[in-house]
């Protein structure tokens, strides 16, 4: 039985007073694995005092002093990476080869992109007679969600570290296994006490109480709009700046010139990923009408091969949703479209067949989608897809930007200066043109619902300094 009950709050793990306990479930047979300590508001004050002493003499480091304590965390997390990524198979029910492949690394990236970032950063230059000064913001609060938690968490509390900032994170309550062992890191690394703080506990308190807190200057959320709605209100009698990465209905535009069935094949695959449960997830296939069939059959081949089931089994390729929450959710979605009519081209409500316990849900694709129907408005979270026909390269961009959303676009096909247009067109914070590699240097963040403010790289510095002119230096 994993336990834990205790917080990280200057430099220290503490034990605190007050705070129920809850079980931490396995999603992959929904058995009790664990204990959770959830904080209270007096927790939240204690570790921003911390950080908010700390403050002062961390701000005021060189950055080659920072750069030596990126180094040290991004040592210490290579030693312990299989560690990492067994818990967070074990807390969230990503399959081993995603968590060894991805889950686990991703953290390590984004400390690794943005040590580069700090080491080229300028935070200070002359412009005519005033010099401009970028500084820290101050005290940052930090909710980090459940699905891909390391790279949330890194890509938050790195760059505050690189700032000079410092810093408390409510992690998700679903996922505590691995925060804890991150916070560990950070401790072995040496960071000076209150720099980097932990509580854990749920939104209503710790993450209410850390949107509000009068001494917080950033609140960071990743999670869902209605979360980002919450935060925002509560950060608001503070005039504090907040940043949110929030929810994704993102449209996968196919080309008439692309290979349709190697394209879709890659789609659903990319729509599946980490049991569709990413906010940038492709999970609206845009398809040249006369093509519409041949990428249903192509998308229902891939679904019925795709092998779901427990974590540890090497040749799975979908794990169980990560919580009972979701796995109702999702569910009661699938059955939501069936019932308006939507076509169910494979898959559906329910657990895959022989999966009898565990958050398991069969991989689901749906056919003549429109943009009015349920599925194609509301952001699923699981393996489900919907596939929509286009009459044109106008129709279709029109379709991808019909929506709340606006956090990825894709875009597959073979004449580039096409795809650029296209690519222009859509109103997203990222658009991948015909499935390039993983690029951690490039911003990530979205436009209307999906949030504000950008992460990874350099582009995530500017929501951590504030700009100082000072005229006659």
């Amino acid at each position: 039985m994993k336990l834990c009950d205790k917080f990280y709050i200057n430099g220290a793990w503490v034990t605190p007073e007050h705070g129920e306990m809850m079980d931490i479930i396995n999603p992959a047979n929904e058995q009790i694995i664990g204990q959770l300590k959830l904080g209270t508001a007096k927790d939240v004050d204690l570790a921003t005092q911390a950080a908010k002493d700390a403050f002062p003499a961390w701000s005021s480091t060189s950055k080659e002093e920072r750069l030596g304590y990126l180094d040290r965390i991004i040592a210490l997390y290579k030693e312990r990476m299989e560690e990492m990524a067994q818990a967070i198979s074990l807390e969230m029910g990503a399959p081993m080869s995603m968590a060894r492949g991805s889950q686990a690394p991703i953290g390590l990236t984004h400390f690794q992109t943005t040590r580069k970032a700090l080491e080229d950063f300028i935070f200070e230059e002359n412009q005519g007679i005033t010099h401009v000064v970028k500084e820290a913001i101050g005290v940052c609060g930090f909710i980090t969600p459940w699905n891909w938690p390391m790279n949330q968490i890194a890509c938050k509390v790195a760059p505050a570290i690189a700032c000079g900032c410092t810093m408390v994170l409510k992690p998700s309550e679903l996922a505590p296994l691995s925060a804890q062992l991150f916070a560990q890191i950070v401790h072995d690394a040496g960071l000076p006490p209150g720099v980097f703080n932990m509580v854990q506990g749920d939104g209503p308190n710790v993450g209410s109480a850390l949107s509000s807190h009068q001494d917080i200057e950033l609140v960071s959320l990743t999670g869902s709009t209605r979360a980002g709605v919450a935060v925002s209100k509560n950060a608001a009698d503070t005039i504090k700046r907040v940043t949110l990465e929030l929810g994704g209905k993102s449209a996968n535009i196919i080309m008439e010139d692309a290979d349709i069935e190697q394209v879709v094949a890659a789609g659903v695959k990319d729509c599946f990923s980490n049991t569709g449960q990413s906010c940038n997830a492709p999970t609206r296939m845009l398809v040249p009408a006369k093509y519409h069939d041949k990428a249903v059959a192509a998308a229902k081949a891939v679904a019925q091969q795709t092998m779901v089931g427990d974590p540890n089994n090497s040749d799975t390729n979908l794990g169980p949703l990560s919580n009972k929450n979701q796995f109702t959710k999702v569910n009661n979605m699938i059955q939501q479209a069936v019932e308006q009519g939507t076509e169910l081209v494979t898959g559906g409500s329910g657990r895959p067949e022989g999966l009898d316990h565990g958050y398991y849900v069969k991989p689901t694709i749906f056919a003549n989608v429109t943009n009015d129907m349920m599925l194609a408005r509301e952001e699923v979270f699981g393996p489900v897809l919907a596939i929509m026909p286009y009459d044109n390269e106008e129709q279709a961009i029109e379709i991808a930007n019909d929506t709340l959303y606006g956090l990825a676009g894709y875009i597959q096909g073979k004449d580039m200066n096409q795809a650029r247009h296209i690519a222009r067109s859509i109103r997203a914070g990222t658009i991948y043109i015909n499935d390039p590699e993983f690029d951690p240097y490039a911003p990530f963040g979205g436009y209307k619902q999906s949030g504000n403010g950008r992460e990874w790289g350099h582009f995530a510095f500017d929501d951590f300094l504030e700009i100082k002119g000072i005229v006659g230096y």
